[in-house]
């Protein structure tokens, strides 16, 4: 699946063309790797989004949406210092 799609059916970002303008800012780290909106993702991919203020690092653990199941584990959510 690829990431733009994956953030926007997981729920961390509303709109996946938001997720694409995200990508394309160069905010979103896969495997500590810049990636781009199309970059393919799979389950025990780690993530990073550098989202405003916040730091946030997750870990996917589906790539179906199954009901009041996340597809991601938290891993961290840190603020970032101007």
């Amino acid at each position: 699946m690829r990431i733009d799609k994956f953030l926007k059916v997981s729920r961390l970002i509303k709109r996946r063309s938001v997720a694409k303008d995200v990508a394309d800012a160069q905010r979103i780290y896969v495997n500590g790797q810049l990636a781009k909106p199309g970059k393919t993702v799979k389950v025990g991919d780690q993530v990073q989004l550098h989202l405003g203020l916040k730091i946030i690092t997750i870990e996917i653990t589906s790539l179906t949406l199954l009901k009041d199941q996340d597809m991601y584990t938290l891993i961290s959510e840190e603020k970032r210092s101007l």
